[in-house]
């Protein structure tokens, strides 16, 4: 079978519809109580959807048809799927829950557009490295946090509030539709000597997910947030510097050393405290036209400038009132 025939163009499109099964799973399991089945359901759903893309450009059977799918199943998988779990969970029957869990849907929706959008928006190559706002699988399961560190820790506590689950849903919700760059997994390159310690990581994460789940998944959330700063610093420092934008990583850090100590050698510190740099700023707020720089100077160290007539308080002098 040549690549990209009939057979070959099923095998993505039918992990897709796994992953909308499993999405889908997880409003049952909710319904029937068996929360952790319906965090394991979403769970599985984003793996499913981590694969489908990937081996369909691997097999060259990429279509537009496949492409509606992923959508259309990232929508129910992780925005209407959670959504439905965390009403379930905490805010049935209350109205203003469901209220809650449709904003939730919507801005999910709106993210899965804005993100077809993009994709025929022509962009500077250093923007395909990232995100714009919170992926929906990492969406779908950030939104389960309350509930997955509910079921780890066996107790009701301030995470369960009904309250504070509605304020985490809105935060998901925002970020979702947010401008805010996320990395991108698919773009992360890794050297050959750190292929195997790579490995055996990864080894590690799975028997830690295998023994650990609901650890594994708290671990790997917190992790996800915390690395948004250094995100948006890495995506603002590459708008900055075009030179840095096609070439690996080892080129990027000596690029990144060689603007630190041009830094140095120019001496570009912070303003240093004190009279010598309270006066420097008062002469940049208020300069004064045909001024020297070396006459401020001298004003800075208490001296006269150059061809300038001391005052008579400077030498001492009482000024004479006329009678």
């Amino acid at each position: 079978m040549a690549p990209g025939g009939p057979t070959v163009r099923l095998l993505p499109n039918a992990i897709t519809v796994l992953a909308m099964c499993a999405g889908l799973s997880a409003v049952y399991f909710a319904t029937t109580g068996r929360w952790g089945a319906a965090i394991a359901s979403i769970g599985m759903a984003a793996v499913f959807d981590g694969l489908d893309g990937r081996i369909a450009r691997l097999l060259d059977a990429t279509s537009k048809m496949g492409a509606e799918l992923d959508s259309l199943a990232d929508a129910i998988s992780f925005g209407v799927a959670p959504a439905l779990v965390i009403y379930v969970w905490k805010f049935q029957p209350y109205r203003e829950g469901w209220v809650v869990a449709l904003i939730f849907a919507v801005c999910m929706v709106l993210r899965l557009a804005r993100f077809n959008t993009l994709l025929d928006v022509e962009q500077p190559p250093y923007a395909k490295e990232f995100f714009v706002g919170v992926p929906a699988p990492a969406g779908g399961l950030l939104l389960l946090l309350p509930l997955i560190v509910d079921e780890q820790v066996g107790d009701t506590g301030w995470w369960s509030n009904r309250w504070v689950v509605a304020v985490w849903t809105v935060g998901v919700a925002l970020l979702l539709v947010s401008r805010v760059p996320t990395l991108s997994v698919k773009t992360i390159k890794v050297p050959p000597r750190a292929v195997a310690p790579l490995l055996v990581l990864v080894g590690l994460l799975a028997a830690a997910v295998i023994t650990f789940p609901l650890v594994a998944l708290i671990a790997a959330m917190l992790l996800y947030l915390a690395h948004v700063p250094y995100s948006i610093r890495r995506y603002r420092w590459l708008a900055r510097h075009p030179e840095a934008w096609s070439v690996p990583a080892a080129d990027r850090r000596a690029i990144k050393r060689a603007h630190g100590v041009a830094a140095r050698r120019l001496g570009l510190r912070r303003p240093l405290g004190g009279r010598v740099a309270g006066a420097a700023m008062r002469a940049v707020r208020r300069p004064r036209r045909g001024v020297d720089p070396t006459q401020v100077a001298a004003e800075t160290n208490g001296q006269p400038g150059a061809g300038k007539r001391r005052g008579w308080r400077q030498i001492g002098l009482r000024r004479h009132h006329r009678p």
